[in-house]
Parts: structure tokens; C-alpha cells; sequence
């Protein structure tokens, strides 16, 4: 390529164009252009390419033949020096003075070091045979490596309850808690109608809500839930009516009231009675699942709020109609189980809603509350909290029988719930209390063998809610008095209330504390509804720049007053309405005079009674007196003596 190159170069140019010179007054355009053989580029370039990965193999086989040489002579100085350990303890001088004889002779020595030579007892002390392997570790390390498994293998480790945070929700019942998938927010409901918003992220130190509000009017909150992608919440309450809501609490769709005086429940278009409990469909956004007294399971579209979409009704061993006090989906979202009042669990295809594929009748005892019903991660066992003070797990394809039952945990609750920890090895639940006699606690049992593990003391008050949330490794629990407690380990838990307690409290702007309190009418008409507020922060900004509403008012004048203001002495109302303006300077000592000081104006034009009688009050004949003419000329005529 270089060759061509130069040739091109030293190419010499043609003589003068004598035709080219006579035309355009110059002889020619100097030099040629270089030409270029890309063929020849290619081909050069190709070779280079192809020797140099040839060079590199060549290293990488050389240094994987001296590995495996190394090797090989490390192993037969393993093998030499192993097998020269043998005669250690009788090794006579000869072999010795012969053995150091060969060493000198030999420039390096082969092989590992040989042990140092002593009596036998010096031998059991110390390290006899070569070097140990990298590989290898001592007795300590594996026990030390033991203890590292069994911690990891050990549930109770991973529970987190080093730390807890408290947030105020109340002061009756929180009875409802909701978490959504990602953990960035926690809403509470509870017996005071109120659901309230706790945002970890927006949170500081002092651990406030940002919004509160009553969805169900004067119904208690049953049970609160996010759906699967977060953005919508599912409110159970007292009512025949369940709510779902935006992340930020605004109304999206209401359920619809069933006719109560059709027999069929089938028939009618939703509940007709209370509520009890609510969840959605683990897979399937826009479905949720619904319970109620009026003996009826149903499940609902969010898209479709006139009607529901499938309905199933428990019934007893006699064919009659219970009620469901709990009901939930299965992990995969194919099965749906309700416990009932008859203390049965049945448990339906979501597609076949006519009979039962699972069924016990006798789970839990006959006429108490079924408050919880939740499948293990797995989707294998089904985990039940009974009215009857039990918590039970069943296997339902041997569902005559539960896998392992505990007695004796005390529940007042109708919502008191359970929960599996997120590895699937524990079961939670709570207790409850009567007031002033004990704790309530919060128990954890081995999912296996039922085994009470672990135990926390939560308050002096009944334990209703519990929730461990897999991704922030976080158990959050709603008591009896209105308190929901977070518990969380700075090492094992992720995000969540970790971030709240690390900011430290704000100080509170005046201009908040005097912000306008809006008049809500939320059945008003879409004209005189006003625009909900979405930032505090935004509208601040935009009064400020509003002159009229950044106006600063006068102060009040002190002094004779100026600037055409009128000054007062005292600085209230009451003083300014007293001096100036109901201030009377009339003296109304004599009532008789006072009234009679508006009699000439009253006759001259009457206004009152005098027209209503104008055509049959009698004309007025009055005395006159004799004995004083003077008196009596002067005196009008209206103090004359009436007869």
C-alpha cells in the first residue's frame, strides 16, 4: 500500500498543454490527486488482525501449560512429602546426615518444608504433614459458619422489632389498615369514621397525617386496601354500600344498593345490609370481592358501578342461608373463600359460583365471628382467626381436619386478623384485652409446627390489625386505642418509617395557620362547587401576588384620629360602637313626655291606625273649661278633657 502510495506521488506530470495554455492563459493543474487501492487496504488489514490473534492464543495456551505444571508439582511434593511423614518419629542419624547431604546438594529444595523434629508429645502439638490446602478450613471457622446459617435459618431473627414508631390515628378503634405494594404510603380506619393518609416519605419527625376524611359518613370502617398497582383504594364499611378511592382520597366509584324486598339475593343488583369485609383480586386490578349480612358474597368492576359481577351465597348444612363475616381470594386469584357464622369456611371457583369446591363445617365453633381468612405466599395452607379465641391452618385439599390449631388467643374483634411473614415460615396474629386488665399483645407461631416463637407487648390495649409488609420488612399493627404502631430494624427493614424519623420536625409557617378554611359542599351543584385545593404551597404563592388579597390592613388609629379616619380611645369594637355610634345624648327620664313629643306629627299626617279608621272613628268632642280662659286658649286641643 506504501509503494503504491509513493509511485502515485512521484508520478510525474505531462508536459504543457500548448491548447490548454492558448484557452485558459495557464499551462495545467500541477500535481495529481492520490489514488488509493482499498482491496489492498482490506487484505493488509485482514493479515495484521489475524497475527494478532494468533500471538494472543499462543500466550494464553503458554500460560495455561505453566498453571498446569505448577500444579502437577505441587501435587507431587504432596505426595513425596507425605509419604517421607511415615518414619518420622524412627529416622536413624544415617538417613538424616544422608537426607542433609542431598539437600545441600541441591540448590532449591523441592517440595514443601519438612516438619521440625522432636519428642512426640512436641508432635501432637504442633501441625505435622504439609501446608493445609487454601480451600481448607479449621473447626472454628465451620462452627463460626454454622452459626451464620442457623441465624439465616432461624425465623425469629428476621423479625423487626428493634425499633417502632407511633402514629396517633384516634382515640377509639383503629380497626382498618392498608398499605400500598410499594410501601410509600399507610392509610388507618377505624370505629371513628375517620380514614387517615400517612405519607412516609412527606412525614417528618412528628409523624403527622396528611389528609383525613369520613367516606362512609357515620359508619365504622371495616377494612382498608390498595389494589394490586396502587393507585386506588378499597373502603369497607359499616354500610351496604363499598367505596373505592384515588391515592389522594377523592371518590371514584360507589357500589350500589340492592332492592331489600326481592327473597333472591341473586336477583338484586348489591348488597342490601351491613357490610363485613372487603379485598381485591391479587391479579386482576379492576375486580374486588365484597361480604355482607344479607348472605351474600360478590364480587364487583370497578368500571361498572350499576350492577355486580358474580354472586355466591354460603349456605349451611340444611341448605339455609348464613352470613359471611370474612372472605378473601386465594394467591393466584381462581378461589374464593368466606368464612360464615355457622363456623363453616366454603370456598368457590371464581368462575363457578353454583356449588362449592372446598368446604369444612365445622372449622370454627357454630355462632362466633370468622374474622380473618388469608392464604400462605405459597398458596397452599389457609390460615383462619376464629370468633372462638382459635387460630387454625388447613390444607384444603384434606380440609376435614386443620394442620395444626391454636386455642386460648383471645379476640373481641370482628376484624382481629392474621398474617404470614414474608419468608412463609410464621404465622401473626393478635390478642385482645379488656380495658385495664393486661397488654395486648402480638404472637408469632412456627408455620410448621405451630410453636409459639416470639412475642411483642404492644400496648395496654387490645391488638386488632396486623401487617408485615414484604418489601419494607415492616409489621404494622392498629390496637384499641386508636394508635397504629410501626416496627421496623434499621439493618433488616428497607425505606418506610426509616425515613420519616430521620427529619427532624419543621416549624410551622404562619401563613399556613392562617390559610382560609373552605365551606365543603359536596352535594352541591357542579357550578357552585368550588376547586378542591391541590397545593397549600401554590395557592400561597398565587394570593401573594393577588393585591387584593396581599393586602395588609390599616392598624387601628390611636389619638384624636387623621387622615380622615375617625379615632377612638379604646382599642375594641365595643368601645368604638359605644362612643360613636350608639352613644344617645336624649334624655328619656320622663317616658310620657317622650312619647308625647311625637304627637303633632302624628296628627297632622297619621300613618298607622289613624287611616284604618279614617271613615268610622267618630269625631272627638271635647269640654272646654271655664274657670281658666287663659289656660284654656293656650292649652292645645288635645289636652282638653275628653267627654
Amino acid at each position: 500500500m506504501e509503494q503504491v502510495g509513493a509511485e502515485n506521488d512521484a508520478e510525474p506530470v505531462a508536459g504543457p498543454d500548448p491548447e490548454l495554455a492558448a484557452t485558459m492563459g495557464f499551462s495545467g493543474f500541477g500535481k495529481k490527486a492520490r489514488t488509493f487501492d482499498f482491496n489492498a487496504m482490506f487484505e493488509q488489514t485482514r493479515r495484521t488482525a489475524v497475527e494478532r490473534s494468533r500471538k494472543i492464543l499462543e500466550e494464553r495456551e503458554k500460560k495455561a501449560a505453566e498453571k498446569e505444571e505448577e500444579l502437577e508439582s505441587r501435587c507431587e511434593g504432596i505426595d513425596s512429602s507425605a509419604a517421607s511423614l511415615r518414619p518420622v518419629v524412627k529416622t536413624s542419624s544415617k538417613d538424616s546426615s544422608g537426607s542433609e547431604s542431598d539437600d545441600s546438594s541441591d540448590e532449591e529444595p523441592i517440595g514443601p518444608p519438612l516438619p521440625p523434629q522432636g519428642s512426640v508429645e512436641d508432635s501432637d502439638d504442633e501441625l505435622i504433614g504439609p501446608p493445609l490446602p487454601p480451600g481448607y478450613k479449621g473447626s472454628d471457622e465451620e462452627d463460626d459458619e454454622d452459626n451464620i446459617l442457623e441465624e439465616d435459618e432461624d425465623p425469629v431473627k428476621k423479625i423487626p422489632d428493634s425499633h417502632e414508631i407511633t402514629l396517633h390515628h384516634g382515640t377509639k378503634t383503629v380497626s382498618a389498615l392498608g398499605l400500598d405494594p410499594s410501601g410509600a404510603r399507610l392509610i388507618t380506619g377505624g370505629y371513628d369514621y375517620d380514614v387517615r393518609f400517612w405519607d412516609f416519605a412527606g412525614m417528618d419527625a412528628s409523624l403527622q397525617a396528611f389528609r383525613s376524611l369520613q367516606p362512609c359518613e357515620c359508619h365504622q370502617i371495616k377494612s382498608l386496601q390498595y389494589s394490586s398497582t396502587g393507585d386506588v383504594i378499597l373502603v369497607v364499611a359499616g354500610n351496604s354500600q363499598a367505596k373505592v378511592l384515588d391515592r389522594d382520597g377523592f371518590p371514584v366509584m360507589e357500589c350500589v344498593k340492592g332492592d331489600q324486598y326481592i327473597v333472591d339475593m341473586a336477583n338484586t343488583k348489591g348488597h342490601t345490609a351491613m357490610l363485613n369485609s372487603g379485598c381485591w383480586h391479587p391479579k386482576i386490578k379492576e375486580e374486588f370481592l365484597t361480604c355482607s349480612n344479607d348472605g351474600t358474597v360478590r364480587t364487583w368492576d370497578v368500571t361498572n358501578d350499576k350492577k355486580h359481577k358474580g354472586v355466591f351465597k354460603p349456605r349451611s348444612a340444611q341448605g339455609k342461608r348464613v352470613i359471611p363475616t370474612s372472605c378473601t381470594y386465594s394467591r393466584d386469584g381462581k378461589l374464593i373463600a368466606a368464612g360464615c357464622q355457622d363456623g363453616s369456611i366454603q370456598i368457590w371457583d371464581r368462575n363457578m359460583n353454583v356449588h362449592t369446591k372446598f368446604h369444612c363445617r365445622q372449622a370454627h365453633a357454630p355462632g362466633s365471628d370468622t374474622s380473618c381468612l388469608t392464604f400462605s405466599y405459597d398458596g397452599t395452607v389457609l390460615a383462619s382467626r376464629g370468633g372462638d379465641d382459635t387460630l387454625k391452618t388447613w390444607d384444603i385439599r384434606k380440609f376435614k381436619t386443620p394442620l395444626n390449631s391454636v386455642v386460648g388467643i383471645p379476640s373481641f374483634f370482628p376484624m382481629t386478623d392474621c398474617c404470614f411473614s414474608p419468608d412463609d415460615k410464621l404465622l401473626v396474629t393478635g390478642t385482645s384485652v379488656k380495658k385495664g386488665v393486661g397488654n395486648g399483645k402480638l404472637l408469632f407461631f412456627e408455620r410448621e409446627t405451630f410453636k409459639k416463637v416470639y412475642e411483642i407487648d404492644v400496648t395496654d390495649a387490645s391488638v386488632v390489625r396486623c401487617l408485615w409488609h414484604p418489601k419494607l420488612n415492616q409489621i404494622m399493627v392498629g390496637t384499641g386505642n386508636g394508635l397504629a404502631k410501626v416496627y421496623y430494624d434499621p439493618f433488616k427493614s428497607q425505606r418506610g418509617a426509616k425515613l420519616c424519623v430521620v427529619k427532624t420536625k419543621r416549624k410551622e409557617r404562619q401563613a399556613e395557620t392562617l390559610t382560609q378554611d373552605y365551606i365543603i359542599t359536596p352535594h352541591a351543584l357542579p357550578m357552585f362547587r368550588e376547586p378542591r385545593q391541590r397545593s397549600t404551597r401554590k395557592q400561597l404563592e398565587k394570593d401573594r401576588l393577588d393585591p387584593m388579597k396581599s393586602h395588609k390592613p390599616e392598624p387601628p388609629v390611636a389619638g384624636p384620629g387623621r387622615g380622615g379616619r375617625v379615632g377612638t380611645h379604646g382599642g375594641t369594637l365595643s368601645s368604638y360602637i359605644v362612643k360613636n355610634i350608639a352613644l344617645d345624648k336624649t334624655d328619656d327620664s320622663n317616658p310620657r313626655e317622650a312619647i308625647l313629643r311625637h304627637a303633632k306629627e302624628a296628627e297632622e299626617s297619621p300613618y298607622w291606625v289613624a287611616p284604618a279608621y279614617s271613615k268610622t272613628q267618630p269625631k272627638a268632642v271635647f269640654a272646654e273649661v271655664e274657670s281658666d280662659e287663659d289656660e284654656t286658649d293656650d292649652k292645645p286641643e288635645w289636652k282638653k278633657r275628653k267627654i
